[in-house]
């Protein structure tokens, strides 16, 4: 298998990563804030050390607002559900993830919020005017994808994020597809959601959330946290507040190790995939039956998607599929990115950092051969 899909998940992982999960599988038995054991602080430890290089990673200095999730829809959702209240109004872009969607429509179909979606010029991009022309006395937050996991289109973050700024507006980011890529230290976001399982490295059912200091969230669960076991009320203690329930030790402690892969690699990284990604869409563009969705000029992730006129996009990935490539077709469970290529579908191709220009050759090879 030539595995092309690593906007889902990234694959393989680096090796450490695999030996330290196992690795606490097999040594650590301990649950961390739930003893004074060896095995209970050896797994605190570990904890503590991945949000630390979390903090190093987005440039920030308070690892008591990094939060551990389930994923990076779980940390959409601790973001949405624990910032607005009723009565707020949210300014959305127009290729967020149904991560980011389906809670805000919950949100609205139950009268909470209202939510209101920029318009993008002709590249696919925001402009700070689109955000202008929603704003009002209302607006509690402004949701950003970071990057289209179709079109891997990226938005201007940092200045879109200082413009909300000068109006008192915060900003949530969804990093699905560029924390581990993608330099963040450098955005003073209010909020950035990742998964743990993408360009971070880490193992599927992990994720993060951060949030600065002036963010006042409500825990989106509660329970049982180790500390404060005194009161029958959830501990206003950070991270503990946000935080209820046994972590998963093994997933978080190899996601610390793909982070530290990610601290030491990531320009490199970066650079890597572009090149994958930009010879991927260069060829694709040049045969004359692919469409390839995106603004030729956009800047853009390591992401690809594309049709081949007259053929549906799931038998050409199946087809693909049966040839030895991983790939995803369909609408990604981003439909509004879709709706306005207008577009019910497409393969998408992403490569990472352990793919080869040889593999590369060769699905373009095979997709030239469909066409």
């Amino acid at each position: 298998m030539i595995y092309l899909d690593n906007a889902a998940t990234s694959f393989p992982k680096p090796p450490e990563v695999a030996r330290t999960v196992y690795g606490v599988m097999e040594k650590i038995g301990g649950n961390p804030g739930r003893g004074s054991h060896k095995g209970a602080l050896a797994g605190a430890r570990i904890l503590e050390t991945c949000r630390e290089r979390t903090c190093r990673l987005l440039g920030a200095n308070t690892p008591e607002q990094i939060f551990f999730a389930q994923s990076g829809t779980d940390a959409l959702n601790m973001a949405i559900k624990g910032f607005l209240h009723q009565g707020d109004e949210v300014i959305v872009s127009h290729q967020e993830h149904n991560a980011v969607m389906r809670p805000l429509m919950g949100l609205q179909d139950r009268s909470l919020i209202r939510v209101r979606m920029a318009e993008p010029d002709e590249k696919g991009v925001l402009p700070p005017q689109s955000l202008q022309m929603l704003i009002t006395g209302k607006t509690a937050l402004i949701i950003l994808n970071h990057a289209s996991n179709v079109t891997g289109c990226l938005q201007p973050a940092a200045s879109l994020i200082r413009f909300a700024h000068e109006k008192g507006i915060p900003v949530l980011l969804d990093a699905a597809q560029t924390a581990g890529t993608e330099d963040l230290s450098c955005l003073q976001a209010d909020m950035i959601a990742m998964p743990g399982h993408k360009g971070l490295l880490g193992p599927m059912g992990t994720g993060l959330l951060y949030a600065a200091p002036w963010i006042e969230l409500r825990p989106f669960r509660e329970g049982g946290t180790g500390s404060a076991s005194e009161s029958l009320r959830q501990p206003d203690l950070l991270p503990d507040r946000m935080e209820s329930g046994t972590h998963n030790l093994p997933g978080i402690a190899g996601l610390c190790q793909g982070i530290h892969f990610v601290l030491q690699h990531r320009q490199e990284i970066q650079e890597y995939e572009h090149h994958l990604a930009r010879h991927l869409e260069k060829e694709l563009r040049n045969m004359p039956h692919v469409q390839v969705m995106g603004h030729p000029d956009r800047e853009s992730t390591a992401v690809v998607s594309f049709n081949i006129r007259g053929k549906d996009a799931g038998e050409v990935c199946d087809h693909l599929g049966k040839l030895g490539f991983a790939l995803r077709a369909g609408l990604h469970c981003a439909p509004t990115i879709h709706a306005f290529h207008g577009t019910q579908g497409a393969v998408r191709v992403s490569p990472g950092l352990y793919n080869t220009l040889d593999e590369t050759d060769a699905f373009l090879l095979a997709v030239s051969k469909i066409q």
